[in-house]
C-alpha cells in the first residue's frame, strides 16, 4: 500500500482515457468563468507528473497549458488573470528528476507559447501533498477553481481533503481512483484511518459496481445541507475497475460533466464499458420479455412524476435529472413523447 510511481513506464489505455476525460472538463470550464464576472480563476493540478510520458504523449500539464491558449483570446479580451499550480514530488528522494523534467516541459511550453506565458502566472511545487493542500487551500476557497487530483497511495485518499472541498463553493474536482485498493484494503485499519467505507456493503454488489457504490457512500458523509454533487465515472482496464470521482456545487457544471460523460458512453454515461449490460437489453427474452434500459428505466420514472404532478416545473425536472446522473436530452425525450400522447 506504499507510493506507486505513475511514471515510469508509458501511459496505457486507462490513464489516456483518464487524461482525455480531465482534459474534456477544463476544455468546458475555462471558458465558463473567462466569460463570467470573475478576474482571478486557478488550476490545480497536484499530482502533475513530468509533463509527457516515456514515448512523449502529453500528460495533464501540457493538456491543461494548450486548453489556457485556445482560449487565449477571450482571457485577453476579459482580462482575466490565469493561476496555474503545478505539483510533483517524489517522496523518499533526495533527486527530484520528475519534478525536474516538469520544469523543462513548462518551460519549453511556455517558451513557444509567449502568449500563454504572457496571460498565466504559473506556480510549480515540489512538496508533499500532505503539506501543501492546506498551504493553497485558502486559494482554492478564494477563487473559481479546477482541482485535479490523482490517488497514489491510500493517505491521499483521505476523507478530510474530501470535506475541505466540500466547504469551497466555486470548486470543481475530478479525483482520479482505483477501486483495487478499496477492494483489497477498504476493510483494514490503515485504510479506514484515512477513509470509512462500509466494504461489507459495497461487495454485495458485483465489483465493476465499485464506484458507484464509493459515491452512493461518500454522499452519505457529506453535511445535510451540502450543496455540492458527486458522480462516478468508471474505467475498465482488464480485470481492473478505475475511476473518476467529479465534484461541483453548481448545476452548470454537474451539467457539463454529465454532458461529457454520456457523450463517451450514450448506453449509459456511467463508464467506458457497458457497466449496466444494456446491450443485451435491447432483445427481449422468453422469460422475462423486455427489460428496460438505464434511459428507459428513467424516463419511465420521469414520465410517472410528472404525470403524478410530483414534477410540475423544470427546475424540479433539471433537479430530478441531474440526482439521477442523466442529462436534459433524455427528460426532454419522455416530455415530447408525453405530449404527443395528450393529443
Amino acid at each position: 500500500m506504499a507510493y506507486k510511481d505513475l511514471h515510469d513506464s508509458p501511459f496505457d489505455q486507462t490513464t489516456i482515457a483518464k487524461l482525455d476525460f480531465f482534459e474534456d472538463y477544463a476544455q468546458a470550464w475555462i471558458p465558463t468563468f473567462v466569460m463570467s464576472e470573475a478576474d482571478t480563476i486557478c488550476i490545480f493540478d497536484f499530482f502533475s507528473g513530468t509533463g509527457y510520458d516515456l514515448n512523449g504523449v502529453e500528460g495533464s500539464p501540457i493538456r491543461i497549458l494548450k486548453k489556457i491558449k485556445e482560449h487565449i483570446g477571450n482571457i485577453f479580451q476579459k482580462g482575466v488573470k490565469v493561476k496555474v499550480y503545478f505539483n510533483e514530488w517524489e517522496p523518499n528522494k533526495k533527486e527530484q528528476k520528475k519534478f525536474e523534467l516538469l520544469q523543462k516541459a513548462c518551460s519549453d511550453f511556455l517558451y513557444e507559447n509567449k502568449d500563454v506565458n504572457r496571460a498565466i502566472e504559473l506556480n510549480l511545487f515540489n512538496e508533499n501533498f500532505e503539506e501543501l493542500f492546506p498551504k493553497l487551500l485558502p486559494e482554492i476557497k478564494k477563487f473559481p477553481s479546477l482541482v485535479y487530483l490523482d490517488q497514489n497511495g491510500i493517505k491521499f485518499l483521505s476523507e478530510k481533503y474530501f470535506l475541505e472541498l466540500e466547504k469551497t463553493r466555486q470548486t470543481d474536482f475530478l479525483y482520479f481512483v482505483s477501486a483495487s485498493y478499496f477492494w483489497r484494503f477498504g476493510e483494514s485499519e490503515e485504510f479506514k484511518v484515512h477513509l470509512d467505507i462500509d466494504m461489507e456493503a459495497a461487495k454485495k454488489e458485483p465489483y465493476k459496481f465499485i464506484h458507484r457504490n464509493i459515491i452512493e457512500q461518500l454522499r452519505m458523509k457529506l453535511p445535510a445541507n451540502s450543496e455540492l454533487k458527486l458522480y462516478p465515472f468508471s474505467l475498465k482496464k482488464g480485470a481492473n475497475i478505475h475511476g473518476i470521482i467529479f465534484g461541483a456545487t453548481h448545476p452548470r457544471a454537474v451539467n457539463k460533466f454529465l454532458g461529457i460523460s454520456w457523450k463517451r458512453n450514450e448506453i449509459n454515461g456511467e463508464a467506458n464499458f457497458d457497466i449496466d449490460d444494456d446491450a443485451a437489453k435491447i432483445q427481449a427474452t422468453l422469460f422475462e420479455g423486455k427489460r428496460p434500459t438505464k434511459i428507459e428505466d428513467f424516463q419511465k420514472r420521469v414520465a410517472i412524476k410528472v404525470l403524478s404532478g410530483e414534477i410540475t416545473t423544470n427546475k424540479k425536472l433539471l433537479d430530478f435529472v441531474y440526482a439521477e446522473g442523466h442529462i436534459g436530452a433524455h427528460a426532454s425525450d419522455c416530455l415530447r413523447r408525453l405530449k404527443k400522447k395528450e393529443r
